[in-house]
This record gives C-alpha cells, structure tokens and sequence, in this order.
C-alpha cells in the first residue's frame, strides 16, 4: 500500500513541476496548497533531497525546486526512496529480500512466487511512468466506452 508520504512526496513533486517556471518554491506554500503538514512535507522534502530528485536554495528567493527535470523522475524510483521496496512482502523483494520467519521452503512457497509477480507488476508500470506521464494523468482515467 502506498503510504501517506509516499503520496505527499508524489503530490509535493507535481506540484513543484507545475512551478518550474516561478523558481524555488517555499515549503509552506507547498504545504497549504496540497493540505500537508509543514513538518511532515519538510521531512520528506529533504529525503527527496538527499535523493538528488529535488534541491533547494537557501536565503531570499529561496525555496525548492526540481533538480532533474520531469521527463528523468520515475515514479517507481520516488516510492522506493520514501517508502522502500516496492515488494508486498519481504521475501519477494529484489533489493532487501528476507525470508520470512514462518516459512520452511522460500523457493517452494507458493505465496512468494504469487508476490514476486505481483512486485514485478508494480514495478513495470511504476518504473515506466515518468513525474511528466503522472502530471498528464490529471483529468482521470479516459472514458471508456463499450459497445454491444
């Protein structure tokens, strides 16, 4: 499930795209224009910084600002840094693989093999969508229409 910050970071970045052109963005502007506390957007603000996918200019006309353009943000890699492994369960991870502490037979268990299809799903779609094909997303998903 994705987490509260892994969304805000999401939301803070789009927002941030959305103002390239102004320059550095303050942090409580961000927070009062995407309803996410101050201190909370701070924090994960500066994971996204630590990360290289946002940077920030301190004194005045400071603020923050995206450090790589949109087309070079991928979503998968935005959740990775603040939630982790995108896989449901430890043991289906590629990066932080752990057994877990029930299981007998980690290549025999058939809720493993289930979760290592279900990471690799997540992670095609969310490693192929950049931060430009979220901002796109905006207007919903496309009517769909069906005819009999």
């Amino acid at each position: 499930m994705l987490s509260n910050k892994a969304k805000y970071g999401l939301k803070a970045l789009m927002y941030l795209a959305d103002t390239a052109d102004q320059g550095p963005v303050l942090i409580a502007e961000i927070a009062e224009h995407e309803g996410i506390s101050k201190k909370f957007l701070d924090a994960i603000l500066l994971e996204l910084r630590n990360a290289g996918l946002v940077g920030s200019k301190k004194g005045r006309g400071g603020g923050y600002f995206l450090a790589r353009s949109p087309d070079e943000i991928y979503i998968g890699g935005v959740i990775r840094v603040l939630d982790g492994p995108l896989a449901p369960i430890p043991c289906a991870s590629r990066t932080a693989f752990r057994p877990c502490d029930d299981c007998g037979d980690v290549q025999a268990c058939a809720i493993r093999t289930l979760m290592l299809e279900v990471r690799d799903a997540m992670a095609d779609i969310l490693d192929s969508c950049t931060l430009t094909g979220l901002l796109a997303r905006r207007g919903g998903p496309p009517d769909l229409m069906y005819f009999i």
